[in-house]
């Protein structure tokens, strides 16, 4: 019986470890699946069969390895009127990392509400966060474009993005980190609403992708994008195991009931009609920010 399990371990391993060709996606590819060796593939079962609670801990450093990085704290920026799901998918993927302190930094004491109006529980505030080796920028919409002009939230940005390994962007957060002055040369993702003239604008590169890396910048596309992202940069620093582990306790294998989703694969008419509701709320709220800035002395950013 010992040996049946054994044999049936391999085998599961030994198919489970073949390469797969590279999927196309649209704007991302996946990456082929790790191969294993006969050698290592039988290591791996017989640790697995011995498994207990108590030698979890080797187990786990053999399936998974060593980290790229010693991570230990992660912090992701909220706001009022940022999204919910930009600040949770990230923080549902980041929180599982191991030994890590994740925390929601906000700009100023109290709760903040989100777009929909979803109270959050900030754990501190950017005075209080000195150092990070993670930050998480996410978007919403009037809160975003007003946080794109706050300098001393850029000003905050910078002096973290000095510490971090990974400094990073949801959706129209990256509109936040790109008025940083970090995202100057740098290939960058962001939300499909005028995509291109917002990156342009903070000097950014449009990648036209999902999620994108550059150095040690991630920016994605929008909200739901941010957990790609996330899943990413955990693929990073802990390894392929590690995240398709993430990905089956989230059960992450999205079907979306039509296609859909991007400027590309929906049709002209909510096209027309969703950049138009943008369009509604952006403009007059980005000119009225313009003429306060235009009308403020200009000084040099520091870090910059």
């Amino acid at each position: 019986m010992k040996n049946s399990v054994l044999l049936l371990l391999l085998a599961v391993l030994a198919l489970g470890c073949q390469n797969s060709k590279t999927e196309n996606t649209g704007k991302n590819t996946v990456a082929p699946k790790e191969t294993m060796s006969a050698a290592d593939s039988l290591k791996l079962a017989k640790e697995i069969e011995n498994f207990t609670p108590e030698n979890h801990v080797s187990t786990m450093n053999l399936i998974f390895g060593k980290p790229k990085y010693d991570i230990k704290n992660i912090g992701i920026l909220v706001y009022d009127g940022v999204n919910e799901l930009d600040v949770m998918g990230p923080r549902y993927v980041l929180g599982q990392a191991m030994g890590v302190k994740t925390r929601l930094i906000s700009l100023k004491p109290g709760n903040i509400k989100t777009v929909m109006g979803v109270e959050i529980v900030p754990n501190t505030v950017i005075d209080s966060v000195n150092q990070l080796d993670i930050l998480i920028i996410p978007g919403g919409f009037k809160g975003t474009i007003e946080a794109a002009y706050d300098t001393r939230l850029h000003e905050w940005i910078r002096k973290i993005d000095q510490t971090t390994k990974y400094t990073g962007s949801v959706c129209t957060g990256g509109w936040i980190l790109g008025a940083t002055g970090l995202l100057k040369g740098k290939r960058a993702s962001t939300n499909w609403y005028k995509e291109e003239a917002f990156l342009k604008k903070y000097g950014a590169v449009p990648a036209n992708e999902r999620y994108t890396q550059d150095g040690k910048y991630w920016t994605s596309a929008g909200v739901t994008a941010g957990m790609d992202m996330a899943l990413a940069i955990m693929k990073d620093i802990y390894g392929e195991r590690y995240a398709e582990a993430i990905m089956l306790d989230m059960e992450y294998d999205p079907h979306p009931p039509i296609e859909g989703g991007t400027p590309e694969k929906t049709g002209w008419v909510v096209n027309w009609m969703m950049e138009s509701m943008y369009d509604a709320g952006v403009n007059p709220l980005i000119d009225s920010l313009e003429k306060v800035k235009n009308a403020i002395p200009k000084t040099t950013p520091k870090n910059q």
